[in-house]
């Protein structure tokens, strides 16, 4: 049995370019949930086409409520809304499952590849790990390895999957649009989705060592946030430090106390 397990985010869906468009209510996220939606549905028939016996998705956007499940694959399973637990994005991963997609996924805060690039969100001004800036794909391609479950296929902006194939080289990618200041370039949607489809069955045979990352014995975190205060609040959890009056930092040996850190600071 082939068990794999889908991240789905949107500002990295095809075409997407402000802020508006990720808003559920209004006319422009219409069409962008419909397309993220067909995103994920084509990620879900590569994974089917390629032997999957099981396809859960994860909807991983903002009330995450975002997806059209009728318009998905009928095999496929859905988790909507949040859970409130530490695993935020990756909620419902564990290691019975073979394989981990993200699609619409985006570059890091700080980073000028996305016009709508941030982590977690915009109240993070910036987010490092043990030195480096951590997008939401590497943070939860972490949860995906903590679980021992490799990560091999991501869609998203060029800037993330540029980046994505440094931290995770075995990995597939799918570029879908180009971030310029604050406009991008965009490949069709329809044929996003074609590449996607395709990827996702190629993705599937990939060995799964070739996308196996490798766990820090120590995590360093620093995050700087929108306003000192809150700074200031997050630094009052357990092993929780001040680096500067707008940036708080945390270490530890296990990754679960890094996401339950993240999670209630």
């Amino acid at each position: 049995m082939k068990k794999v397990f889908i991240s789905a985010d949107i500002e990295g869906t095809c075409g997407i370019v402000n802020w508006q468009e990720t808003e559920v209510g209004n006319a422009y996220s219409d069409h962008f949930r419909a397309q993220m939606t067909a995103e994920v549905a084509a990620a879900c028939r590569g994974a089917l086409a390629a032997g999957a016996d099981e396809v859960v998705v994860k909807d991983a956007h903002d009330s995450a409520r975002n997806i059209y499940p009728d318009r998905l694959p009928k095999q496929v399973k859905i988790i909507r809304s949040w859970s409130r637990d530490p695993y935020s994005m990756m909620t419902g991963l564990d290691g019975s499952f073979d394989a981990v997609f993200f699609t619409g996924y985006h570059s890091a805060s700080g980073t000028g590849t996305n016009p709508l690039s941030h982590t977690m969100s915009t109240d993070i001004i910036s987010l490092t790990v043990n030195g480096k800036v951590t997008s939401e794909f590497m943070l939860n391609s972490y949860i995906a390895e903590y679980f021992g479950v490799p990560a091999v296929l991501l869609t998203g902006d060029k800037g993330l999957c540029d980046s994505a194939k440094e931290f995770n080289p075995g990995i597939t990618t799918v570029p879908v649009s180009e971030g310029r200041g604050d406009c991008s370039l965009s490949i069709h949607p329809q044929l996003a989705c074609e590449l996607i489809e395709e990827a996702a069955c190629r993705a599937l045979s990939t060995p799964k060592e070739l996308c196996r990352i490798e766990m820090p014995g120590e995590f360093t975190v620093e995050t700087k946030l929108r306003r000192p205060q809150m700074a200031y609040r997050a630094s009052f959890y357990p092993g929780a430090y001040l680096v500067s009056p707008d940036t708080v930092g945390f270490k530890c040996t296990d990754f679960l106390d890094f996401l339950k850190f993240h999670l209630f600071a």
